[in-house]
């Protein structure tokens, strides 16, 4: 390891202020460290925004924060976020009308309604009952399979039918993993359906955006510095700011973070691309009234053929904060296979799905904002939890964190930026951990 200027300005320059970022800088911060997190944004959060347009708040993409990530109970302040629960359970959309999927321990009143849903088998309903218990009890990784493997065939292998992986299982993890062939790691899989059990899948009543912003409150003034793009960055704790190469200003510090996302970190790091991520568009309505009087999650289960949305939900009849009195927010999800259709063409066609769904009410609401999102997710398709537990140096005085880094969820993006913090500390203190593998 290079020695350690003592006349470096900062401990740490953390390159992003998404949420890795911010956790790294705020556990450094709270051990007496001086962090400098540069955002080349006009804002915190990286993929965690959400923008006001008319009054309503369209979430950068379908997010919502589940109350069991472990990582996220000791970060954030859920009484302050002001958080609103979705239903546990969703509709799906099959065979010419709704179907409800109900947790009946928590919804008891919806257990008969589940049991005869046309989704699946009484058998594939027992087996999810039965392994959500067997996650929540057993807590380590790869219970179903004892392998990492692609989450249909650990579905399968638990022994769903191909009724409920195609109806439900896949618009359902569709929606998470953002893929719906189910080529994402099963260990992820194991990791979100325990967590979808054991909590409450919410929104914070001023948007996703809450989170992020909470974190940055928490960081000591001066930490924070928006609208400052990183260019370049060298073994000895230098970066260049603004401008080309080394740019327009030159910052040093005795060791960088680099808490981009994937595409970023690598250009900047001079790494080979890795591959590429997860894309999607969100495509958000404004209606006169709410097609669902609940707070749930509507799925397609008859799949893209029947229509480019993957899964629907109404925001506003989570937290109402997210649209105006009087007024209803939808938001349909659609996966990058049909996520490249121009915008009118994509409005029209998700329209015509919700006419389906929902009759003819569908053909008043009104286009707000078509939000796509290119890199959404990082790929997760075995063996992504190599990267698990790894080391989080890259080389010397250059370490790096992010969801690539962990379990790619909010949860993980926390976790990965703290477990980056306590690195830097180790290394700050004359410790040198293993590097990173690329």
């Amino acid at each position: 390891m290079s020695q350690v200027d003592a006349t470096d300005a900062y401990d740490a320059i953390i390159i992003g202020a998404g949420l890795a970022g911010l956790c790294c800088a705020k556990r450094l911060s709270a051990e007496g460290k001086r962090p400098l997190v540069l955002e080349a944004s006009d804002a915190v959060g990286g993929r965690v925004r959400t923008d006001s347009v008319e009054g309503f708040l369209l979430d950068r993409g379908f997010q919502v924060l589940l109350t069991s990530y472990p990582e996220a109970r000791q970060q954030l302040d859920y009484q302050r976020l002001d958080l609103h629960a979705y239903e546990p359970g969703a509709l799906i959309w099959c065979n010419g009308r709704m179907h409800r999927m109900s947790d009946p321990w928590r919804r008891p009143q919806h257990a008969l309604a589940t049991l005869r849903s046309g989704v699946g088998t009484l058998r594939d309903k027992l087996r999810i009952a039965q392994l959500a218990s067997r996650l929540s009890s057993h807590r380590g990784i790869d219970v179903v399979a004892n392998e990492e493997l692609i989450t249909e065939h650990a579905l399968q292998r638990w022994g769903f039918s191909p009724r409920v992986i195609e109806r439900f299982f896949r618009p359902f993890l569709g929606g998470i993993f953002l893929e719906r062939q189910l080529a994402t790691s099963s260990r992820q899989f194991e990791f979100v359906f325990r967590l979808f059990g054991e909590g409450q899948a919410t929104l914070p009543a001023a948007g996703m955006h809450a989170i992020p912003t909470q974190l940055a409150a928490a960081l000591p003034p001066g930490t924070l510095r928006l609208n400052t793009p990183v260019n370049a960055i060298t073994d000895d704790g230098g970066v260049g700011v603004g401008g080309v190469g080394f740019g327009q200003e030159r910052l040093q510090a005795k060791l960088i973070v680099v808490a981009t996302d994937g595409p970023a970190a690598d250009r900047l790091l001079g790494h080979e691309p890795a591959a590429p991520g997860r894309s999607v568009a969100c495509v958000y309505f404004a209606a006169d009234a709410p097609p669902l009087r609940e707070p749930i999650l509507v799925l397609n289960g008859e799949g893209p053929t029947a229509g480019p949305i993957n899964n629907l939900s109404v925001p506003s009849q989570v937290a109402a904060g997210y649209a105006p009195a009087g007024q209803s927010l939808i938001s349909a999800t659609v996966l990058a296979d049909q996520a490249d259709t121009p915008d009118d063409a994509l409005i029209e066609a998700v329209r015509k799905q919700a006419v389906d769904w929902f009759g003819s009410q569908a053909q008043a609401w009104r286009p707000l904002r078509v939000v796509r999102i290119p890199y959404a997710l990082p790929d997760q398709q075995p063996p992504h939890y190599q990267r698990i537990e790894k080391s989080v140096r890259v080389r010397d005085r250059v370490l790096i964190c992010g969801d690539r880094y962990d379990t790619a969820s909010i949860n993980g993006a926390m976790r990965s930026g703290r477990r980056a913090a306590e690195a830097a500390l180790r290394e700050l203190s004359g410790q040198r951990a293993p590097a990173t593998p690329e």
